[in-house]
C-alpha cells in the first residue's frame, strides 16, 4: 500500500472519516439467521426470497450494487424493470439450499469491477435479461435435477441467448468525505431496441418498528434551487444520528414515495395495514400501475426515482445521482461531475500502480485488481445483538420459548455493529472467522488498517467467547473454525511493515484465551491430540465429523492437531518479536514452543495401542477413531486432513540466538536432554541464516506428502488441489455401519454439509505457502542429505515412557511469589480486587509460568476497544507493560472509535436542518 498517491494520503487520513460510506449494504438479507425467529431455526423458510420485497428487515438491508453509511441506516441501491418480470429486481435472485440441486446457489451474474479501499472510487456490473427473469422455471428445473447432475443455470433457461440483456453498471466516486456521485449505465448487447427502467432507490432502514426506539426518519421531495435547469429532483432526508442528506437527480425521473414498512396486508391478509404506503409501494407502482401505495404528499422512509429508456443495440443509457450533506449547501450538484469520476478513476489506477508489484505483468494485474475489488465490494455492516435476537423485541410477537435453547444461545454476549469482510456477498453474507482471517491478509496489501481492524474485532470482549472460542459463523457460533488468526495476524504484522507491536501484543494477548479453549475444550483425552469436527471441509471423510463420530468413540483429528501446532508456531514467532523488544515475552516464546513439542511428540504414538497419526506404509497422515478402551483404528481415508500437518512449520530467525538469551537457554537445554524430540522437529542449515526450521512433518516425510500432493492421480488437478484423493474410494464399517467415499469431482452427490465438495481454499492458500517456504528452506542445504538434523540422530521413542515426568523441562525465570489467594467470585466482586488467572490457562502456560495477574480496579470498562484485562465473566491474561501500550496505539484508538459510534448511533441526539 503506497502512501505516496491520493488514495494512500486519503487512508492515512483517519479521521476524515473516507470509510463512513461504501459498498457495505448486503446483497442478501433475507434467509438469513438474524432475520430468522421461527421455532425450528429454519431461517431459508422463516424469510424466504417472495416476502424480501414487501416485509421489513430487521438487522440489515440488500440490494443491487448498494451503497450505504456505516452504521447501515441510510441505502441508496439500483433496482431496474425490462418490462417483463414479475417483479422489480431490487435484490439478487438465488436458490435455498432445499431448492438447489447441489445447496443454495445464487442464478443472477455480476463482476465487481474496480473499487478502491476508502471506496473513494467503485465500480459493478450486473447482467440483466431483456426478456421476464424466469424464476419459476430455475426453482423448478433444479427441484427435477438430483445431485448427480449439475445445477441448472441462468445461462441454460436460454434468456440470455443471442446477447439479449443489459449490462448495467453502477460506479460510484467520492468528491468528499460524505458527498457521493453515482452513475447507473445501461448498455443493450442485444440485437433488437430494448426498454428498460432504471430506478434507484433511496431508503432507511428501519430501526422505529421494534418497540425500542420509535424516532423515525424521513425523506421528502424538495424543491431544487429557483436557477436549476429544468428536470431537477431534490430529496432531503434527515435522520437524528447521521443528520440532514439531500439526493439530487437531474433529466425529470418520475418520484415514487412510500414507506419502509411491511405489508401486513398483502402477505399475511391482516384486516389493518401498518402503513398505506407499505415497502412494496415502489414495486407496485412500477411493475404493476398502481399508485395507490405510494405517498401523494410526498414524504416517508423509501423513495424511488424512475427513468424510463428506450436504449437502441450496442447503446448505452445513463442516469445521475448525488448523495451529499446538506453541509455542502447550494452548490450546482451536477457542476464538473464527469471531472470528479475521471479523476477518482485516475486515482484508483495511480493507486493500484503503485500497490501492485512492478514485475507484474498485465494480466496478473488485471487479475489482482478485480480480486481486491471482489474484496472491497463484499464488505457488509453487520448488526446482530445475540441477547435482542432471543428475547425478541418489545413491539413484535414474542419468540417461541425453546429459541433460548437452541442456536446461538450460549452467545448472549455477542453484539456486532460493524463493517465486516464476507465470505461471499450473497451464499455467506454473515462472516466466517477463518474466512475472515485470509481476507485480512489479502487486505493488508491494499489497506493493512482495516485488515488489522478485522483481526482484533474477533477478539474483542462483545465477539470472542468468555471461554475464548471465537465465533464460527452465525448459523452457528458454536461450530470450530480452524485457528489460524495468529497466523493471519503476523502475515498482516509483516506485510504492513513489522512496525505495529502494539497491534500484534494485542491479537497474541487476546489468542492466550483462544488457545486455553482449545486445550480444554478439544483435547479431550489429555493427551494433546485435537478434535474439532468439521473445521471447514466438507464430504473429506466416511462420516460427519461433527454429528455422526460412531458411538462409543472419539476422533483424534489430523488436521485439528495439526492445525493447533500451527497456530503454536505462528504465536512462537509473534513472541519472539515482541520478546526482541521486550523481555516480558520471552517466557511465552518458550512456553509456545514446548506446547508445539507436546504435539509433535504425541501426532507419533499414543494410547495402548501405540498407534500414529502417521501411516508409515501409505505416507500419510490419518484421522484416528479410539474407543472407549483405548484402542485405536485409522480412518484410512486420503484427503486435506492428511496435508494440513505439512502447514505447520516455522523458521526461527537467526537473531534468536543472540536478541532471546532466556529462550536460547532453554532451548539449549531440549536440545541436550531431549534430542530425540528435536531430532524430528528441527532442521538445520548448515549456511547458519537461521536457527533451523521448526516442523511438525520431518524432510523424509515431507518429501513423502508432496509426492502425493504434486500427483494428478491423486492432489494435484489442473484447477488447484482437490480436498479428496481421486485415487480411489474408501469403504468402512468403524461402528458396524457400512460406509464409503469416492472422489467426485466438482459438486458432490452427497448431502453432507450442503453437498458441495469444497477445496478448503483458506488451507490450501496457507498450505501451498507452507510448502514453498519449506521447499525454499531444504534447497539451501549442503551434502547429500536433504538437511541436517539436530543432535541426536535417533527416531523418538514410542509409549509412556517418553511422556512421563518432566525432567525434560528446562531451568525457569524466576518468577516473583503469588500475593493473596485466588477467588471463584466474579473480580468485579473479589474482596481483594484482584484479578486471578484463568483456568482455562493453567494448560498454556507451565507451571513455573504460572502467575497471579497484577491487581486492578474492579469497574467495569465500557467496549471502547482499550481491551480491558478484567472484565465480569472474563478473566484475560496480559504480559507486564502491554496494557500501557495496548491503550495508545493506533489500532486501539480507531477502535476507540468505531465502538463509541456504535453506541452513540443507537441513541442519537437530534439535529437542527440546515435549510
Amino acid at each position: 500500500m503506497s502512501s505516496t498517491t491520493r488514495e494512500g494520503d486519503r487512508l492515512a487520513q483517519e479521521d476524515r472519516g473516507w470509510r463512513l460510506w461504501g459498498p457495505y449494504q448486503a446483497a442478501r438479507q433475507w434467509g438469513t439467521v438474524r432475520e430468522d425467529y421461527s421455532a425450528d431455526g429454519d431461517a431459508w423458510a422463516s424469510f424466504p426470497f417472495e416476502q424480501a420485497s414487501a416485509r421489513a428487515y430487521r438487522w440489515g438491508e440488500d440490494g443491487i450494487a448498494g451503497l450505504c453509511d456505516s452504521h447501515g441506516f441510510l441505502h441508496l441501491a439500483v433496482a431496474l424493470w425490462n418490462g417483463h418480470d414479475e417483479r422489480l429486481k431490487e435484490r439478487f435472485f438465488g436458490l435455498t439450499n432445499a431448492q438447489g440441486n447441489h445447496g443454495e446457489d445464487v442464478k443472477e451474474y455480476w463482476w465487481a469491477l474496480d473499487a478502491t479501499p476508502t471506496h473513494s472510487w467503485g465500480s459493478l456490473l450486473y447482467r440483466y435479461p431483456q426478456a421476464a427473469y424466469p424464476y419459476r422455471d430455475l426453482i423448478e428445473q433444479n427441484a427435477h435435477r438430483g445431485r448427480d447432475v449439475r445445477e441448472y443455470e441462468l445461462a441454460d433457461t436460454g434468456v440470455l441467448a443471442e446477447d439479449r440483456f443489459f449490462d448495467v453498471t453502477v460506479s460510484h466516486a467520492k468528491a468528499d468525505v460524505d458527498d457521493v456521485l453515482v452513475t447507473v449505465e445501461a448498455t443493450n448487447r442485444g440485437p433488437d431496441p430494448a426498454t428498460i427502467h432504471l430506478v434507484p432507490q433511496l431508503w432507511f432502514r428501519n430501526t422505529w418498528a421494534w418497540g425500542r426506539d420509535d424516532r423515525t426518519p424521513v425523506i421528502e421531495v424538495g424543491d431544487p434551487p429557483a436557477d436549476a435547469p429544468a428536470g431537477r429532483v431534490l430529496l432531503r432526508a434527515h435522520h437524528d444520528f447521521l443528520g440532514y442528506y439531500e439526493v439530487h437527480a437531474d433529466d425529470a425521473p418520475e418520484v415514487l414515495v412510500c414507506d419502509n414498512e411491511t405489508d401486513v396486508v398483502g402477505l399475511w391478509g391482516a384486516a389493518t395495514p401498518i402503513t398505506p404506503y407499505p415497502k412494496n409501494g415502489v414495486e407496485r407502482a412500477v411493475v404493476h400501475g398502481d399508485r395507490t401505495a405510494t405517498h401523494p404528499d410526498g414524504h416517508g422512509t423509501k423513495v424511488g426515482l424512475r427513468w424510463t429508456r428506450e436504449v437502441a443495440p450496442g447503446a448505452t443509457t445513463t442516469v445521475r445521482l448525488r448523495l451529499r450533506a446538506a453541509r455542502h449547501g447550494a452548490a450546482d450538484p451536477f457542476d464538473g461531475f464527469d471531472d470528479v469520476l475521471a479523476a477518482r478513476r485516475a486515482e484508483a489506477d495511480e493507486f493500484y500502480a503503485a500497490t501492485l508489484p512492478t514485475a507484474v505483468d498485465d494480466a496478473d494485474r488485471a487479475v489482482a485488481r478485480r480480486t481486491f475489488a471482489g474484496l472491497l465490494w463484499g464488505k457488509q455492516v453487520y448488526r446482530y445483538s445475540v441477547r435482542e435476537w432471543l428475547e425478541g423485541d418489545p413491539a413484535q410477537p414474542a419468540p417461541p420459548p425453546r429459541r433460548r435453547e437452541g442456536r446461538n444461545a450460549g452467545w448472549t454476549h455477542l453484539e456486532l455493529a460493524d463493517v465486516i469482510s464476507m465470505p461471499d456477498d450473497w451464499e455467506y453474507p454473515w462472516f466466517a472467522a477463518w474466512d475472515l482471517a485470509f481476507h485480512a491478509v489479502t487486505l493488508a496489501h491494499v489497506d493493512p488498517a482495516f485488515a488489522k481492524e478485522q483481526l482484533l474485532l474477533m477478539c474483542r470482549e462483545w465477539v470472542q467467547h468468555p471461554a475464548g472460542q471465537l465465533p464460527a459463523y452465525e448459523w452457528e457460533f458454536s461450530d470450530v473454525n480452524p485457528p489460524v488468526h495468529a497466523w493471519a495476524a503476523w502475515q498482516v504484522y509483516l506485510i504492513d511493515g513489522a512496525r505495529d507491536r502494539v497491534f500484534l501484543g494485542t491479537v497474541l494477548s487476546k489468542l492466550l484465551l483462544n488457545v486455553s479453549w482449545w486445550l480444554n475444550r478439544k483435547d479431550v483425552a489429555g493427551n494433546d491430540l485435537y478434535t474439532g469436527g468439521f473445521l471447514g471441509m466438507d464430504n473429506i471423510s466416511l462420516f460427519d465429523r461433527s454429528t455422526d463420530v460412531p458411538a462409543g468413540h472419539r476422533l483424534e483429528q489430523s488436521d485439528a492437531t495439526s492445525w493447533v501446532a500451527f497456530a503454536f508456531l505462528s504465536m512462537l514467532r509473534m513472541a519472539q518479536e515482541l520478546a526482541r523488544h521486550d523481555p516480558t515475552w520471552e517466557e511465552l516464546a518458550t512456553t509456545f514452543l514446548e506446547r508445539f513439542l507436546a504435539i509433535a511428540e504425541a501426532t507419533e504414538a499414543f494410547g495402548s495401542s501405540d498407534v500414529r497419526l502417521w501411516d508409515e506404509a501409505d505416507g500419510f497422515f490419518y484421522d484416528v477413531l479410539v474407543d472407549g478402551a483405548g484402542h485405536a483404528e485409522p480412518v484410512r481415508v486420503r484427503s486435506l486432513v492428511g496435508l494440513v500437518p505439512l502447514l505447520a512449520v516455522a523458521l526461527e530467525p537467526h537473531w534468536v540466538a543472540t536478541d532471546l538469551p532466556g529462550y536460547t537457554l532453554r532451548r539449549g537445554w531440549i536440545e541436550e536432554h531431549r534430542a530425540d524430540l528435536l531430532a524430528h522437529c528441527l532442521v538445520t542449515h548448515p549456511d547458519a541464516t537461521s536457527a533451523g526450521t521448526l516442523a511438525l512433518v520431518d524432510p523424509g516425510r515431507w518429501q513423502r506428502l508432496l509426492a502425493r500432493l504434486l500427483d494428478p492421480g491423486e492432489f494435484w488437478s489442473d484447477h488447484g488441489v482437490r480436498s479428496l484423493s481421486a485415487a480411489y474410494g474408501v469403504k468402512g464399517d468403524p461402528d458396524g455401519r457400512a460406509m464409503a467415499i469416492e472422489y467426485d469431482p466438482g459438486a458432490s452427490r452427497s448431502g453432507l454439509f450442503g453437498g458441495e465438495l469444497e477445496l478448503a481454499r483458506a488451507g490450501v492458500a496457507a498450505g501451498q505457502r507452507a510448502a514453498r517456504r519449506r521447499a525454499a528452506h531444504l534447497r539451501r542445504r549442503r551434502g547429500p542429505r536433504p538437511a541436517r538434523r539436530a543432535p541426536g540422530r535417533q527416531r523418538p521413542r514410542s509409549g509412556p515412557a517418553r511422556r512421563g515426568g518432566r525432567a525434560h523441562r528446562p531451568p525457569a525465570r524466576p518468577v516473583p511469589p503469588r500475593s493473596g489467594r485466588p477467588t471463584a467470585e466474579r473480580p468485579g466482586r473479589s474482596p481483594g480486587r484482584a484479578a486471578v488467572v484463568a483456568p482455562d490457562f493453567q494448560r498454556v502456560l507451565p507451571r513455573r509460568h504460572r502467575r497471579r495477574a497484577r491487581s486492578q480496579p474492579p469497574d467495569r470498562l465500557d467496549r471502547a476497544g482499550r481491551a480491558p484485562d478484567v472484565r465480569e465473566g472474563t478473566h484475560t491474561w496480559q504480559p507486564r507493560g502491554l496494557r500501557a501500550r495496548s491503550r495508545a496505539g493506533p489500532s486501539s484508538s480507531r477502535a476507540a472509535r468505531r465502538a463509541s459510534e456504535r453506541r452513540s448511533s443507537r441513541r442519537w441526539p437530534r439535529q437542527a436542518p440546515p435549510w
